[in-house]
């Protein structure tokens, strides 16, 4: 038996488990709809990064290569595939059942050859003003080079023939502009029904119009899809910027090699064969013939057309109680420390605490860490707002955060326009720590106070992740994120030695790993001793072997280890462990996105939050921050909230060496993690 799953395996075994979510039948239709989309453009990704680069470890040595991924690249390639298959048929199948609950709804999806006369016109007359101007169609032929297909992109393939034509059938592609028109169109529909149509669809119908010149009849087409390689590298240039190397890379990834090329199973057979010649495609790509419809994440904007659904859990979010009152959120702080649980609580207090900061005349600086933002972020638009008042505010701006390069590059651009100082990090670590610290002069004494955060600062995802945000004054955190702002600010490649003062908060690539491998040590130690022993993890992946093996360790001497681990999970349990680990992954109407570790130690009960899962990127390669939880209240109230969700048996799975995904089930009452998570919060407003 291997010692670790293949972190690529176990992804997509998480994978699907949003894909079972889809499937329950006890879920709101809207959000299944929503599940299948998020599977899509969570596979859509896998190929983009994960398969491309299992693709270019082909070259490695077995050696090398089973280090880095547990396996051979090519041996977990064709499991891959085999998996991918067998799940898109699972897709296939429940967006079958999905549709004929949404007939039973009067919601109806037309194809174009399902039209009544008043929908017929309309469509025409909704190409001709809408969409008519963002269609190019693309004729194909042998000698002709087939320009650049983008990535993320919905194609049609068409096959046009007339009756008495003595030649062979001619090929054309468009490219469907989503982007311009979105994918959806409400048409016009009978008293108490509601006809949507696809912008495919649309098009498809128009065919005839769209190549009139020509006098073909006889029209046939199909949808299709590429995947290409995401991953660029930063070069070490000497005499190009990072900035310059991102907006390189950029370019360079659209001319990624393809990892996967989806389409149709009715597409005409030689179009098929022409497509896969031209993309230099071969019987070692993933060539998938799947059903009508591609590009399923737009299935995430699908019209609110299930209003009288009730969702399952309750959607407002609520003020943390300390912040109930008018008084300003850092005069809170001041006298204690306040533990936001997002998406319970509103996100509201990190942006007011900007804003006041903004025009606070005793605030003399903010410096923040940034690594996703909302697309108009108000907390981007209050630290602008806060130079312009003259603060000294600096960003500590990630543009490597993977698909988001762009988006952060125009923000870098502007920030610097309005006098922010934004720091880019440095070039082989990405800084992906939580942090912000303000700083106020009173009467000759500086106050000091901020957040450390799990996740990012990001008011439109805080509606949708499960994270959590301390909020304190706390001299000792506030004296590290200082140190390691010097330190970004400071360094040209090294930053160990600027992070070795920092006391307080576990730093990687520093202390990280090595401090939670201690803790585990303790843990066993303890449990030779005939000790209470305990550890819990509650992350996103867990995939560093040193981590994993200690923890092997700790099992087999007796120490409880149990874990909540949404995503990647490599490790097996093994017939020497005393006590098998207990791992679930929670898939539900939120994402679960906080890490929390707990440790019992000899009964003092350790508890930390972070930033970072137990994956060699985070711990190696990333600047992460985890904060020891030091108040008493809210460390019960962390452990409080671990145990919740340990009792999950209605949106648990069992993580096992099958990697089934098997729902926890017993014969206690049902336990919904987050729906008693939100009582249990909410009871505290009370």
């Amino acid at each position: 038996m291997n010692r670790f799953i293949p972190r690529d395996i176990s992804w997509l075994s998480f994978n699907g488990r949003v894909l079972q979510e889809a499937a329950d039948e006890n879920v709101p239709l809207s959000e299944r709809i929503k599940f299948l989309a998020i599977f899509s453009n969570n596979l859509d990704e896998f190929f983009r990064v994960r398969v491309a680069g299992l693709k270019r470890a082909l070259i490695f040595s077995d050696k090398e290569a089973k280090e880095i991924f547990f396996e051979k690249p090519q041996v977990i390639l064709d499991r891959l595939n085999d998996l991918v298959i067998q799940q898109q048929q699972n897709f296939d199948h429940i967006w079958s059942e999905v549709q004929a609950e949404m007939v039973k709804k009067k919601v109806f999806i037309k194809t174009d050859e399902e039209l009544n006369k008043k929908q017929q016109e309309f469509v025409k007359l909704y190409y001709e003003e809408v969409v008519e101007s963002n269609v190019i169609p693309l004729m194909l032929d042998d000698a002709r080079h087939i320009s650049y297909l983008r990535d993320k992109s919905l194609y049609l393939g068409i096959a046009m023939h007339k009756t008495d034509w003595e030649y062979e059938t001619r090929f054309a592609i468009i490219e469907i502009p989503t982007h311009d028109n979105g994918r959806f169109i409400l048409l016009p529909s009978p008293k108490g029904e509601k006809h949507v149509m696809l912008l495919e669809d649309v098009i498809k119908y128009n065919l005839p119009h769209i190549f009139s010149y020509f006098g073909f009849d006889t029209f046939k087409a199909h949808a299709f899809k590429i995947t290409r390689d995401a991953e660029f590298d930063i070069d070490n240039d000497i005499n190009t910027t990072l900035v310059e190397k991102i907006e390189k890379g950029i370019k360079n990834r659209r001319k990624g090699k393809p990892t996967r090329f989806v389409f149709d199973k009715d597409m005409d057979s030689t179009l098929v064969a022409f497509l896969i010649k031209k993309l230099n495609l071969s019987k070692k790509d993933s060539i998938i013939p799947g059903q009508r419809i591609h590009n399923f994440k737009n299935f995430m904007d699908f019209p609110n057309i299930f209003k009288s659904e009730k969702l399952p859990l309750e959607r407002r979010s609520f003020d943390h109680p300390d912040f109930a009152g008018r008084q300003r959120i850092s005069d809170v702080l001041v006298k204690k420390d306040v533990l936001l649980s997002f998406p319970y609580h509103t996100f509201h207090p990190i942006i007011d605490l900007l804003r006041e900061a903004a025009i606070d005349p005793d605030v003399r600086s903010i410096q923040i860490t940034i690594y996703r933002m909302a697309e108009n972020s108000k907390v981007a638009n209050a630290l602008i707002n806060a130079a312009r008042n003259g603060k000294e505010v600096t960003v500590m701006l990630e543009l490597r955060a993977r698909f988001d390069e762009k988006h952060n590059l125009t923000w870098k651009e502007r920030f610097e326009t309005e006098g922010v100082k934004v720091l880019l990090g440095i070039p082989d670590k990405k800084v992906h720590a939580k942090l912000c610290i303000i700083k106020k002069r009173v009467t000759n004494k500086t106050i000091q106070y901020g957040f450390v955060s799990t996740g990012n600062f990001n008011e439109k995802t805080a509606k949708i992740y499960g994270d959590y945000c301390l909020m304190t004054s706390n001299r000792n955190i506030m004296a590290d994120i200082n140190k390691i702002f010097t330190a970004l600010k400071k360094s040209k490649g090294d930053l160990s030695q600027g992070l070795k003062s920092c006391k307080n908060l576990l730093i990687s690539p520093n202390n990280m790993r090595t401090t939670f491998l201690s803790l585990i040590d303790n843990e066993i130690a303890e449990a030779r001793a005939g000790n209470n022993a305990r550890i819990i993890i509650k992350i996103n992946s867990l995939s560093d072997k040193l981590l994993i093996r200690h923890l092997y360790q700790a099992a087999a001497a007796g120490v409880k280890i149990e874990m909540i681990v949404r995503g990647i999970y490599c490790a097996v349990n093994q017939k020497k462990f005393k006590i098998p680990l207990h791992s679930i992954s929670i898939v539900d109407e939120y994402l679960e996105h906080a890490r929390v570790m707990y440790f019992y130690a000899t009964g003092k009960e350790l508890v930390y939050i972070s930033s970072a899962d137990w994956m060699p990127r985070n711990l190696d390669f990333r600047v992460e921050a985890a904060a020891q939880i030091t108040n008493k209240k809210i460390k019960q109230e962390l452990i409080d909230m671990l145990e919740i969700q340990l009792k999950d048996n209605v949106k648990a799975r069992i993580l096992n060496n099958k990697l089934d995904n098997t729902y926890v089930q017993n014969t206690k009452p049902p336990h919904r993690s987050q729906v008693e998570l939100y009582k249990y919060l909410r009871k505290k407003t009370k």
